[in-house]
């Protein structure tokens, strides 16, 4: 339901003034509505504001500030009736919109419900996040609707307490087996709701702000440059492993996120450098060097069909790479471990599993700074903002330049 105002010049009084009018749009039809005692000269009408300017300062004083008042209760009131209509899905009519007015929009008392608030942040969610993002609010949806129907837990805005919290944690652990780093992800979601919704006034609970979920350290899987090397010389039998391996290769060899790569065109690309706005952070007129190597990549599809690069989902990308590292032989022994609540559980698998498009920008960062490119420049060309994430890439770093010390200079004989 949108609501607009504006003057009605047609309708100029011989004082100068024209009546100003309300017009709510809603469900294919507008209902016109004058703003009852409300006068405005057209040089004091602001258009594009919708509201009436001070007057000048020779002029006598025009009510600008009563007049503005009552049109922005208007506004809000409408605004609260068009809420009202939407959680207790209510279809208007022209009648039933008229009806509301003449008795009172302030009238309505307007309850928001838990669900249908979540719909409308991730509706109004849309046009200022990424897709990532709002996929990640569908998905916390998801899981807490499952929650609600599995646990019989009402979920309202006041139900969010601790015993919703141990509630939540018995179910994610003990029910869904998942681990820690996922309730962290669900909590984090479900705070950043629960945020919104209470600058909106819809409920006054800060209950949430207590919540604390343990976050696990996970392991920074990324290729070495030798294993990397192998990967980008193999010889592939096919052209669906070829073009996969290219692609992860270039996201090797720029830092760039898939997401990115994926939207990459011809007009992105110049002779030295990539210049484009990065889908995560929306950083315009972000330039990424190129390398002998990802030019060569790009220079490999110029002029083909699959130009700057050939591109398939996420999904099977992430299937294909796996299968790619496994011919090149990159299966060295890996143990990553994760936590279900307070139980740890250790898993041993070759490399090549753990391969996914989101290793590839890892395996930048780690092999760029190992070949002593300023931490400076990285974090210029990735725009990793989190010092405490990053640093753990230069620990990696210096672990590895430590080895090569090791296996070097540590082993020169020094007897005389």
């Amino acid at each position: 339901m949108q609501v607009s105002f504006h003057l009605r010049k047609d309708k100029i009084g011989k004082a100068g003034l024209a009546p100003i009018r309300m017009v709510i749009a809603t469900n294919g039809f507008k209902i016109f509505k004058a703003v009852k005692g409300v006068k405005c000269s057209e040089s004091n009408w602001d258009a594009r504001k919708e509201r009436i300017k001070a007057q000048k300062k020779k002029e006598e004083y025009n009510n600008y500030i009563e007049y503005n008042k009552i049109i922005d209760e208007l506004e809000a009131n409408v605004k609260k009736l068009g809420r009202y209509v939407l959680l207790n899905n209510i279809v208007p009519t022209k009648e039933y919109i008229l009806e509301k007015l003449a008795s009172g929009i302030e009238k309505v008392e307007l309850a928001h419900f838990f669900f249908p608030s979540f719909e409308e942040f991730i509706e109004t969610s849309k046009s200022v996040k990424v897709p990532r993002t709002i996929k990640s609010y569908i998905t916390t949806r998801n899981f807490l609707q499952d929650f609600e129907t599995s646990t019989g837990y009402k979920l309202t805005f006041e139900s969010i307490d601790n015993n919703f919290f141990e509630k939540i944690q018995d179910y994610t652990f003990l029910d869904r087996k998942n681990k820690n780093s996922y309730l962290a992800f669900i909590i984090k979601v479900l705070n950043t709701f629960m945020r919104w919704s209470y600058d909106k006034e819809y409920h006054d609970n800060l209950k949430f702000k207590k919540f604390k979920v343990r976050i696990d350290e996970t392991e920074i899987i990324y290729l070495t440059m030798d294993e990397l090397m192998a990967l980008y010389n193999h010889e592939f039998e096919s052209n669906r492993l070829s073009q996969v391996r290219d692609v992860y290769c270039f996201n090797c060899f720029t830092g760039l996120r898939i997401s990115d790569t994926s939207s990459l065109k011809p007009s992105n690309i110049s002779e030295n450098a990539i210049t484009l706005t990065i889908q995560k952070t929306r950083a315009n007129n972000t330039r990424i060097p190129l390398n002998r190597f990802s030019k060569a990549i790009l220079e490999k599809y110029k002029d083909t069909i699959c130009e700057p690069l050939p591109i398939i989902s996420q999904q099977k990308f992430n299937k294909y790479i796996k299968e790619c590292c496994e011919k090149a032989e990159i299966n060295t022994p890996i143990t990553i471990t994760r936590y279900v609540g307070q139980k740890r559980i250790d898993k041993t698998v070759p490399k090549h599993d753990l391969i996914t498009s989101h290793t590839a920008r890892k395996t930048f960062v780690t092999n760029s700074l190992a070949l002593g490119m300023k931490e400076m420049v990285v974090r210029n060309i990735t725009g990793h903002k989190k010092e405490e994430s990053f640093r753990r890439y230069v620990k990696i770093a210096e672990d590895l330049k430590r080895q090569e010390m090791d296996n070097t200079w540590d082993k020169v004989n020094n007897t005389k």
